[in-house]
Formats: structure tokens, C-alpha cells, sequence
């Protein structure tokens, strides 16, 4: 028994190897690419380095289910063992309670292999004792309570466990301690001089899970601002580890030992990455930038240097928080609940309308690039100003990222008690028509000033959405039950900005 990985989830595969008689040669039949047909010699030369026969005559080995394309090395440890207990070299009634995965060397080593997580999860929900794995995948599968994971170093070892001959320790691991253990941050906050603006709105970004767009002109700090916004969200749950692991897992992304994701990625792809690139796909899709981002943050620096097309695709998942990619292959579904940070220059030549030599029309251009819709799913419109050399020469400290995170933290327990029961609702930006209705009710007064600043600003009814999305958040930052006049001002001035470039 084996398992391959789809998607981000795996199934299980049946291995079926029968020897026969007559001239010697191997049969691979059950879908399998290039990877798993090489596995012939592979596993041939394995099993005579680790002192084993390889059987005389024809050998079929079926993988089974036989519609469904397999991928990569993983088969070779079960194949190896199948053609053992074929050709009687083992004999043991442990293989129907065992996954086994793993790519042989031509030693008889085994090396480790990706996306182990969800083929450990697999094979805990279908019923089995335990899983045979690389030694160097044996923490990541241990992360799945009530899994037996057993680390095998080559062949020999693995066909010796499974008869009983030796005995090899289960891998445990301590989630609480893996969480404990998370490795400190390189950047702070407190670096940063100047720009309190600034800050105080990236606070309410991430407090609420919202989209921010930083505008500013070159050496104001957008990039080392946008980098320290992970360091205030709040830490990963289990359930988000695990979830973010499984999709590194499958690209191969875990560190040799890794057992778990701890800590929220930051991906910032360069802006030549393709629609593949970002959004994940190729032949057979795999997982891209904007899923690698998923429950952490996703940085586009130089916004406006995109593809067009490239940025138009993310629109779906920004707001459903899924990418489903459609190949001749098959249909794949991927999470991407991933907060976009994108920073941008306000013309051409990096200077504010007001300053730049570049003619309107240059700047319209320039500013075209970027779509309504596109913006209208960003709810935070951030100016990032130069700093003034008295800023950046005062040497008082600085708020911490610690300090900010901690309110960060009690505004996202507050969301957590507020939407408790709703599956898909896990921050305020992730409010829908009903729950903004629930939650975000208004007095007359402070409705007849959003009403205001719609008319004055021109804004669309998603951007409607979103200021109430964002006051509903500073709300929860000063811990107030109800949305004030107050806080309905400050979410209007973050969409503010947008209408003066783009009006």
C-alpha cells in the first residue's frame, strides 16, 4: 500500500506485483510519468545492493487505481517491497497495515520524498497502523496523532521491520514545544523610524486580515514596512500549521527535519512571475505563490510592473479565498486566504502628481495598469511619505512588533468569539452581506457621513463593503462593541487616496 498526492490532499495506491515466468524484464502499467517508469532501474539495482535477488522473468507491476496519472519517486520503496513478497525473498502479513513511501538510491538508501503530511493524514483516515517514510520526512508525518511513522534509512531495514526481525522506534514529536520553539524574527517594528501613519494602518490590517496597497515614492520604507507586517499577526492555530504545511510539503518546501509550518509565510514573487507562477498550474497543477501565501501574507512590490492579466486572475481568489485551476489533467482546487500587501510608486518617475515631470497622460497610463476591480478588493489605500531627517535622527525607541502584535491579537480573539460557528468567516475581512448586516449596524449620524463620502468620492458599493469592513476592525482595536463616527472617519480617509491618483 502507497498513497500519491492531488491537489493538496492524497489517495491511496495499490502496488500489485505479480512475477512470472520466462525472459526477464518489468511491466509498469497504472498511468505511471517518467519519474515512476524509471523506478524499474532504480528498484532493480537497489534490491541487488541491498543483497536481495531480483526474480527471474516477466514481473507486471500494477498501481492501482489505473485511470489516475502517477507522479514522482515515491513508489519505489513499495514497489521494492512488493517485489520481495512476489518472489518470496519476504514474507510478512504487515504489508496491508502499512503506507509506504519513499524514493530508492541505487544503494538501497532510501531519500526523502515530498508531500508526506497529506499522505499521513491519508493513511490515518484509512484505518492503517503506520506509515513506512524517509527518515528525513519521519517528523513532518509524525505530526498526525495515532499514525505509527517508521524511519527507515534503506531497503533492507524497511523488508526487516515489516518481518519482525528488528525493531525500529515510532518518531514522536511535541506540537506545543515545536510552537514554543519558533525561531525569532529577523525584522521589528521598532526599526522602522518615522512613518507612524503608516503603521497605525498596517496595525489595522492586520488586525482584520485586510488588503493594503502602500504608495510612496522610492526610499520611503514600503518594502521594509510590508516586511515586518508578518512579525504583528497573530501565531498560526494547529489547524492553519497544519494546513499551510501540507501545501509546502507538496512543493517541497520543508527543511530537512521540519515537522510543521510555524510561522506565517511571506512569499514576494518578482513582478515577471506568470500566471503559473502566482496562481499555481503547469501540465499537472501544482500549488503557486498565492497558495504558498495561504493563511500569511503576499507581497507585490512594484505593483504597476505585473502582467495586466497576471493581476486580474488573483481577483477570484482575493475574494473567495480558493484558486481552482482547470488543466487537461483534471480540475484542482487550492486555499489561498492570504493577506496581498502591494506597494507601487504614484507616477512613472516615482515623485507625487504634483512633483513629476512625467505628463498626465504617462501617469494615467501608468496608473491604468492597475484595474478598478482590482483596487476595490484592497481595502486599505496607505500614502507612505518621505521621512524627515529629524525622524529618521531620533533616538527614542520605537513601538516593538511584540507590542503591536499583542493588540493585534486581542482584536482578532474578539473576531474569533464574534463569527464562532461560521465556517468560512475567520476575520473581518472575510465578512459577508449577512454578517456585515449583523455586525456592523450604524446610528443615523455616522450612517449620513458614509453616505457623504460615497457621493463625494464616487465609491463603488464594494468599496462601500469595505469601509464598513475596516471600521469594524478599529472598532476592535479600542474595543468598542458598536462602529462610531470616529472610526467610519478613519476607514474613509484609507480609501481617500485612491481617488486622487486614480479619480
Amino acid at each position: 500500500m502507497s498513497a500519491a498526492v492531488t491537489g493538496i490532499d492524497a489517495y491511496a495506491v495499490e502496488v500489485e506485483v505479480n512475477c512470472g515466468y520466462g525472459e526477464t524484464f518489468i511491466v509498469l502499467v497504472g498511468l505511471p510519468d517518467a519519474a515512476v517508469k524509471e523506478s524499474k532501474e532504480r528498484v532493480s539495482t537497489a534490491m541487488s545492493s541491498s543483497g536481495y535477488k531480483f526474480p527471474m522473468g516477466k514481473s507486471t507491476i500494477n498501481l492501482a487505481p489505473a485511470d489516475v496519472k502517477k507522479e514522482g519517486p515515491s513508489f519505489d520503496l513499495p514497489i521494492a517491497l512488493g517485489m520481495l513478497a512476489a518472489s518470496e525473498q519476504i514474507e510478512t502479513d504487515m504489508l496491508d497495515h502499512f503506507i509506504a513511501v519513499g524514493e530508492l538510491a541505487l544503494t538501497g538508501g532510501v531519500r526523502p520524498v515530498k508531500g508526506v503530511l497529506p499522505i499521513a493524514l491519508r493513511a490515518k483516515a484509512d484505518g492503517k497502523i503506520g506509515i513506512l517514510v524517509p527518515v528525513e520526512n519521519a517528523a513532518e508525518a509524525a505530526v498526525v496523532k495515532g499514525l505509527q511513522v517508521i524511519p527507515v534509512q534503506n531497503l533492507r531495514e524497511a523488508a526487516q521491520f515489516l518481518e519482525g526481525e528488528i525493531r525500529i522506534k515510532p518518531t514522536k514529536v511535541d506540537i506545543e514545544k515545536i510552537f514554543e520553539h519558533t525561531a525569532e524574527n529577523e525584522n521589528d517594528f521598532s526599526e522602522v523610524k518615522g512613518q507612524e501613519n503608516v503603521k497605525r494602518a498596517l496595525e489595522i490590517a492586520a488586525a482584520g486580515g485586510h488588503n493594503c496597497l502602500l504608495i510612496g515614492p522610492p526610499g520611503t520604507g514600503k518594502s521594509m514596512l510590508a516586511k515586518r507586517l508578518a512579525t504583528i499577526l497573530p501565531p498560526l492555530t494547529l489547524d492553519e500549521a497544519l494546513e499551510t504545511t501540507k501545501i509546502h510539503s507538496i512543493v517541497g518546501l520543508l527543511k530537512p527535519g521540519q515537522a510543521l509550518v510555524t510561522q506565517r509565510p511571506f512569499r514576494a514573487p518578482h513582478h515577471t512571475a506568470s500566471d503559473a507562477g502566482l496562481l499555481g498550474g503547469n501540465i499537472n497543477p501544482t500549488p503557486g505563490e498565492i497558495s504558498l501565501a495561504h493563511h500569511g501574507v503576499l507581497f507585490l512590490d512594484e505593483l504597476p510592473e505585473f502582467k495586466r492579466s497576471v493581476l486580474e486572475t488573483m481577483r477570484q481568489p482575493l475574494e473567495e479565498g480558493i484558486v481552482t485551476i482547470s488543466r487537461a489533467a483534471g480540475t484542482m482546487t487550492f486555499p489561498s486566504q492570504f493577506m496581498l500587501v502591494a506597494a507601487m510608486n504614484p507616477t512613472p518617475d516615482g515623485k507625487m502628481p504634483g512633483e513629476s515631470k512625467s505628463s498626465p497622460r504617462e501617469i494615467q497610463n501608468y496608473l491604468g495598469r492597475i484595474s478598478g476591480p482590482l483596487l476595490d478588493r484592497i481595502d486599505l489605500h496607505i500614502e507612505v511619505p518621505p521621512v524627515k531627517f529629524r525622524e529618521l535622527s531620533n533616538v527614542s525607541p520605537s513601538e516593538t512588533s511584540a507590542q503591536i502584535r499583542a493588540r493585534v491579537i486581542a482584536a482578532r480573539k474578539l473576531q474569533t468569539a464574534r463569527f464562532a460557528g461560521k465556517k468560512n468567516v475567520t476575520c473581518n475581512a472575510r465578512m459577508g452581506p449577512r454578517e456585515l448586516k449583523s455586525f456592523c449596524e450604524l446610528d443615523e449620524p455616522t450612517r449620513e457621513l458614509l453616505k457623504q463620502a460615497m457621493t463625494e468620492y464616487n465609491l463603488s458599493a464594494r468599496a462601500y463593503d469595505r469601509i464598513l469592513k475596516v471600521a469594524r476592525t478599529i472598532a476592535d482595536l479600542r474595543g468598542g462593541e458598536t462602529i462610531s463616527a470616529d472610526d467610519i472617519s478613519e476607514a474613509i480617509q484609507f480609501r481617500a487616496l485612491d481617488r486622487q491618483l486614480w479619480g
